[in-house]
């Protein structure tokens, strides 16, 4: 039988290892806190070329947000249309607005306007990206479009808000204060703390996010007809929270499922499909 004394000497290792390994998650979670927002968005910082030298006949636009800062946009008028309906377009949480130039094109010639614009901390903009930063980012948008296009430019109510991942997220958020005449949402999910659970899953993600991003909450309270679009092969946001969106959707116009299409496949950025889907749904609104 054991000693007091051999037992206590048994114990120090495992206590030593245990508080070693406390210390080693302690100090993971704490890097994880500090550098969420580096996880979250991706920027592509560097400047955009002039909008016309990417597309035939768009122009450069500067959006001035409710916090002071301005912001570079394009504004893509539609090729000979009756429908008078214009598209703004939130970015994913990567790259810049001449990533999206393919689908504005094929929008344009739709017969739908299209703003396109960067947040704060990307494509050259001052700043820097946070939930509320986007959502200021988005309302100066919508604002901005009040005075492009023809006569009095663009309400909400003569505007679909095309999210894309992140971006769904944005415009979800954005309907509520400016309800549009509906929305696309792309690979949207639930909440962010669903999509950081999904690749963190050892984690306290939701204890530890400070940015929420709780798109079902939104879409539950919109009115306007909502499409969603997905593909079943998305790793980066898995297509059942998108599914989940849907079903939370009370006014859901379509669900688009792309069989076996990741999260940037050719499908989910500026296919005949997708541009199909909006031009749908923006003839069903009108």
């Amino acid at each position: 039988m054991a000693s007091g004394t051999e037992k206590r000497g048994c114990l120090r290792p495992a206590l030593g290892f245990t508080c070693a390994a406390v210390a080693v998650i302690l100090v993971y979670v704490g890097l994880m806190w500090g550098l969420q927002r580096s996880l979250i968005y991706l920027p592509s910082s560097g400047d955009v070329p002039p909008a016309a030298e990417v597309i035939d006949g768009a122009r450069d636009v500067t959006l001035t947000t409710e916090d002071g800062l301005e912001l570079g946009a394009w504004f893509v008028p539609a090729r000979e249309t009756d429908r008078e309906m214009a598209v703004l377009v939130a970015n994913g949480n990567a790259g810049n607005r001449q990533v999206r130039a393919p689908l504005a094109e094929a929008l344009a010639e739709a017969g739908l306007s299209v703003l396109l614009f960067d947040y704060r901390g990307y494509g050259g903009n001052p700043g820097r990206p946070s939930e509320s930063g986007l959502a200021l980012d988005a309302d100066a948008a919508a604002a901005a479009l009040k005075g492009l296009g023809p006569e009095e430019g663009y309400a909400p109510e003569d505007t679909l808000y095309f999210g894309e991942s992140l971006g769904a997220a944005v415009v979800t958020s954005l309907a509520q204060e400016r309800p549009p005449a509906g929305l696309v949402l792309r690979s949207p999910f639930t909440e962010l703390a669903d999509v950081g659970r999904h690749h963190y899953p050892l984690l306290p993600v939701r204890t530890l996010l400070a940015e929420r991003y709780p798109v079902t909450d939104s879409v539950r309270g919109i009115e306007a007809p909502i499409t969603v679009v997905y593909g079943t092969g998305d790793t980066i946001v898995p297509p059942d929270l998108s599914r989940e969106v849907a079903a939370a959707s009370p006014h859901l116009f379509e669900e688009i499922v792309v069989d076996g299409a990741g999260h940037n496949h050719p499908a989910l950025l500026s296919s005949p499909e997708l541009t199909a889907a909006v031009v749908r749904l923006a003839d069903h609104v009108r």
